[in-house]
């Protein structure tokens, strides 16, 4: 038997008619039956889902965007970080390729079961891989129909967690590798509009500079354009059990985040 199996495809993908891409990597909550048996009670709540992006960004289709929506968990593989489990961010405290704790601390597995480096290699094959490849494939796509694309990397994490940041998170983090995966003018403009929103706070490449995927596919001298936006759930959710969606709070920050998007396209479409 196979180290690692599931019954779930390792992303949904819609395909748009305009050169940008949306990536939704964190927002999948499946976790196969025969993992999430290992599993403490508290991981088998992934309460580290990016919940509800889906539903915050509904006007994807409308402006012609392509969506790729990862399916599985974070905890069973995190598909924004490098394939060899590099840190990110050296120095700092982050959870890896395969987490074996949750971002309270709390474990994810028993201490006797954590994930072998064959059994993560396994479910970097099933997850990991295809994802990746589906992503890079649109991206040449766009590249070749349109000239240029653009990725934007759709994120939300609890806007307290002092496992990495202290304080309360700005509401709109923007990330862009410290100004190398995007054009620095559209970095400026992006930075504008989130700090601009009234009743949020925003900022640039701050705790939050974008993840593996924002890094590894911005290319802004092939005219490959990557942004990532890490969003307080506080924005637009409840952020505690049951992780409800927030309606009439989500509809006061969703205009400045479509905002951005529609910033985005313009840029890429005017080159």
């Amino acid at each position: 038997m196979s180290l690692f199996q599931t019954t779930e495809p390792p992303f949904r993908f819609r395909q748009g008619t305009r050169p940008l891409l949306i990536s939704m990597p964190h927002v999948g909550t499946h976790v196969p039956l025969a993992l999430a048996s290992r599993f403490t009670a508290e991981a088998r709540q992934v309460p580290d889902t990016d919940w509800h992006l889906e539903r915050l960004y509904d006007f994807a289709d409308e402006l012609g965007a392509s969506v790729l929506v990862a399916t599985h968990s974070r905890y069973v593989i995190d598909v924004n970080r490098p394939p060899d489990d590099q840190n990110l961010y050296p120095g700092q405290d982050t959870t890896g390729l395969c987490p074996v704790d949750t971002f309270d601390k709390t474990p994810i597995y028993s201490a006797s079961d954590l994930p072998g480096k064959m059994e993560i290699a396994a479910r970097r094959d099933a997850i990991w891989r295809p994802y990746h490849t589906q992503l890079q494939t649109e991206l040449a796509r766009l590249k070749a129909a349109h000239g240029t694309a653009a990725l934007w990397d759709a994120h939300s994490i609890r806007s307290v967690l002092p496992r990495f940041f202290d304080g309360k998170l700005p509401d709109l983090n923007l990330g862009t590798a410290n100004g190398a995966s995007c054009d620095p003018g559209l970095a400026l403009k992006l930075q504008g509009i989130a700090t601009s929103a009234a009743g949020y706070t925003g900022v640039l490449n701050g705790r939050f500079k974008g993840g593996y995927i924002t890094r590894q596919y911005g290319d802004p001298s092939r005219g490959i354009h990557a942004v990532q936006l890490e969003m307080t759930q506080s924005s637009y959710m409840q952020e505690a059990l049951p992780f409800d969606y927030l309606p009439d709070v989500a509809a006061k920050v969703q205009p400045h985040v479509r905002r951005m998007v529609e910033a985005v396209l313009g840029f890429v479409e005017a080159r």
